[in-house]
């Protein structure tokens, strides 16, 4: 089902918007402290989960010009790399991760906000109310169009960046190249820190893949893809780093290690008390904006399974807008009990739980999409030389996938590998029901 009723798509703009503004999240204003622990060496860290990110970056964009027009991003690579059943495997992890992180996003919001208005760390009803208000404002707002959404991604993204830019820009009138000594401040080994640091900062990375998900939404999709999926990887990749190097720099490694607002903590060093709240509003448009974004690829990765007759066909349904109304929706209200679970007692852990889960559940679609890539490439036979550039990048790629899975811990990949296991009857219901309707 085409999306005729709504002409209007994303951009080269809106697109690199949703790669910068899905990677982006609040998450970023937490790792520098994350890091202080390991020293001046977890840069390196970043680094080399940057290049990992980078050589992925390189596969879905060259994917994206050799799948044409199709929608669903690592769903439909993985789909036509190695037939429906892995390419169901990955949209049934890849929509579940979705759902269930859009949930920790309206409380990294929720949070945000805390600084700002602290009733909300007290009156645990009135978080509840905002987190599920955020949610179902931006569902509201999805339903009204892809453009609409590119819109308000732009914006955010926009307004994320000025707190951190400015922390970038002014920040080095504030540093202290001593905070980095020593430079390999944990009990590990160089390569030891590196590795672990590396694990800490590669999910960070995970949306770089966002702009191939609703490529039938995209304007000139050949060319605005693979350019939307670089840039906003290049940007991405160098705001991280240069945050983090200023904020490490303005603050003493013991002391980072222990704050709980390092961006905060800079910005008060430049400009006072008032920095507190600017970073604080800038976190909460970090989160609020990532969940404009993965609120719409979590309805664009359900409507192209469903097109492909592999998920239930409401799922396809759109309104008058061309907007895949049920798979918001769907996809909100599964959002919603998962948020709730971690405003209720005795569910806090199963909520945690669940995000463990979607770790793993996100990272299978690019081990797929890297393998799939040389499958693809190879079938339509380039010469010996093209051949050569392609084992090369997919295999690179593809042991960094890897190493990301281990990164994710045991836990994560046992019970990830088990949920994506409980996929097999439904996919083996679908395609049942759909066999029996020819």
């Amino acid at each position: 089902m085409n999306l005729t009723k709504d002409k209007k798509k994303l951009g080269i703009w809106m697109s690199t918007s949703l790669v910068i503004g899905n990677m982006i999240g609040a998450g970023i204003f937490m790792m520098p402290s994350a890091l202080a622990s390991y020293g001046g060496i977890s840069i390196l860290g970043w680094l080399a989960s940057s290049a990992g990110a980078l050589l992925l970056a390189k596969v879905f964009s060259r994917l994206s010009v050799m799948v044409k027009n199709k929608t669903g991003g690592p769903y439909a690579f993985a789909k036509i790399g190695f037939g429906d059943y892995i390419g169901f495997l990955v949209a049934w992890g890849y929509w579940i991760s979705i759902w269930v992180a859009n949930a920790a996003i309206a409380i990294a919001f929720v949070s945000a906000l805390t600084v700002l208005f602290p009733i909300l760390e007290e009156n645990s009803v009135l978080a509840v109310l905002l987190g599920l208000g955020a949610i179902w404002f931006l569902t509201w707002f999805n339903s009204r169009g892809v453009s609409n959404s590119g819109k308000m991604q732009l914006v955010t993204t926009l307004l994320k960046l000025v707190p951190i830019l400015v922390i970038i820009a002014g920040g080095f009138f504030f540093f202290d190249i001593d905070n980095f000594v020593p430079f390999n401040a944990s009990q590990e080994t160089n390569m030891g820190a590196i590795a672990i640091t590396g694990s800490l900062t590669l999910f960070a990375f995970v949306g770089f893949e966002s702009a191939t998900i609703p490529a039938d939404n995209v304007e000139n999709p050949e060319k605005t893809i693979p350019r939307a999926t670089m840039i906003g990887t290049l940007l991405t990749t160098l705001i991280y780093i240069l945050s983090t190097v200023v904020v490490m720099g303005m603050i003493p490694m013991a002391e980072l290690a222990s704050s709980p607002a390092p961006f905060a903590d800079a910005m008060r060093i430049m400009s006072g008390e008032i920095g507190e709240e600017i970073v604080a509003g800038g976190a909460a448009i970090a989160a609020f904006g990532a969940l404009n974004g993965w609120i719409l690829i979590q309805s664009q990765i359900a409507r192209a399974t469903a097109i492909d007759h592999m998920f239930p066909r409401i799922f396809k349904i759109e309104n008058k807008k061309g907007a895949p109304i049920w798979g918001l929706v769907i996809g909100s209200i599964l959002s919603s009990m998962i948020m709730l679970m971690n405003y209720t007692d005795g569910l806090v852990e199963q909520f945690k739980f669940m995000i463990l889960l979607s770790i793993f559940s996100c990272l299978v679609p690019y081990i797929f999409s890297t393998a799939a890539y040389v499958s693809i490439a190879l079938q339509s036979n380039p010469g010996k030389g093209s051949k050569t550039s392609v084992f090369i990048l997919g295999s690179l790629a593809f042991f960094y996938a890897l190493w990301a899975v281990f990164g994710a811990g045991e836990e994560s990949v046992f019970w990830g590998f088990i949920l994506l296991l409980l996929g097999t009857p439904f996919y083996v219901w679908m395609k049942w029901k759909y066999n029996r309707e020819q």
